[in-house]
């Protein structure tokens, strides 16, 4: 019998999620592994070799780590629960004129889900990722998020749906470290091509990292349905044809295709229309946003002109902010500082110090 209890170790094959499973044994866990196929690559239509946490590689990885270490390892296929869920919705907020966070609704409705059910049938007390970030039990009874230590490599912000139920059963073993340590520890177990491995920075189900050949794919005749919309200046001149608005982002600058004398960017996408405004850099700047579906962690309630450091995107420093959440469960932010290239459909994550509060998705102005 384990001092710790038994603990599902969600295992992509990289180095990460390998040493999170190699902290947990030595600290005295029964350790069970399980990686998630989520994506079957070879029937997308993408081009190039399959790589990332569904391909044979990886899986074979996990699985030559468990062997060494001599707990169990699962392969789940979850290929129909994610497709139906994950990429049905991102298509459907490019289409929506939104840019969408899969990952985030990855984690929060389908690998936590899954990995806590499967928990539940295998008697583990808890489940474990690979992220880089930490939490702990409050005295107000609720559970945290933090960063990680390493910032640059802190997972916190994908991390704001978890619910309270999902964290009393969460371990990240990463937290406290870096990722140089981590690669560290794993050639010191003797894992040496493991601990070299690449990272991927590409969204899991879009290898090629061409998101708008994947939305053809997806949906045929798309291209022909919204192609030659119209480039619009924000007092409604038509300055150009465009591709088809799915396929441009709030903030985007390259591959427009429109020489106008000076920079131009992307500032609001109008699907009913099929137009994409356009305008300088300073058009970009916002001081207000509303967030909607928000899911607050580290308090059960924000009172009212709640401070809090608010990012809008994954590598955005943050800004701070005053939050008001109203009764409808859409959250006001107010930032003290103007910021640039809200996208809606992304996730605003607050921040007390280090602390998740909450977050949720960027709502389209109406």
């Amino acid at each position: 019998m384990s001092k710790n209890g038994r603990v599902l170790v969600a295992m992509s094959g990289g180095v990460d999620s390998s040493v999170a499973a190699m902290m947990l044994h030595d600290q005295g866990y029964e350790v069970i592994g399980i990686t998630m196929k989520t994506w079957d690559y070879a029937t997308s239509g993408g081009s190039g070799k399959e790589t990332g946490c569904c391909s044979l590689d990886s899986i074979n990885d996990a699985r030559a780590l468990a062997v060494r270490y001599g707990f169990p390892h699962y392969i789940l296929d979850i290929r129909d629960e994610f497709g139906s869920f994950i990429i049905n919705n991102f298509v459907g907020e490019y289409i929506a004129g939104r840019t969408p966070n899969p990952c985030v609704l990855c984690n929060t409705h389908i690998k936590w889900e899954a990995l806590l059910k499967r928990a539940n049938m295998l008697d583990c007390e808890f489940i474990a990722t690979g992220h880089y970030a930490q939490h702990r039990l409050q005295e107000n009874g609720r559970y945290v998020i933090s960063r990680g230590l390493d910032l640059n490599k802190d997972q916190s912000y994908v991390l704001w749906g978890l619910s309270q139920e999902s964290l009393a059963r969460t371990r990240f073993p990463l937290g406290g470290f870096t990722k140089t340590r981590i690669r560290e520890m794993a050639a010191e177990n003797g894992f040496v091509d493991l601990a070299n491995k690449s990272e991927s920075y590409e969204i899991c189900f879009v290898p090629d990292n061409d998101y708008r050949a994947f939305l053809k794919r997806q949906v045929p005749g798309l291209e022909e349905k919204v192609e030659g919309g119209d480039f619009v200046l924000s007092d409604g001149s038509v300055v150009g044809k465009h591709r088809g608005y799915p396929f441009y982002t709030i903030g985007q600058r390259k591959g427009l295709e429109i020489a106008l004398g000076k920079p131009m960017f992307v500032i609001d996408i109008k699907p009913d229309t099929n137009t994409v405004v356009i305008g300088n850099k300073e058009e970009l700047v916002k001081n207000t946003m509303q967030v909607r579906d928000v899911n607050l962690m580290k308090y059960a309630e924000l009172p009212e002109d709640f401070r809090a450091l608010t990012k809008i995107r994954y590598k955005h420093d943050g800004t701070e902010s005053i939050i008001n959440l109203r009764s409808d469960g859409i959250a006001e932010v107010d930032f003290l500082e103007s910021v640039s290239g809200i996208a809606p459909g992304q996730s605003a994550v607050f921040y007390e110090g280090n602390d998740l509060v909450g977050g949720g998705f960027i709502k389209k102005p109406e």
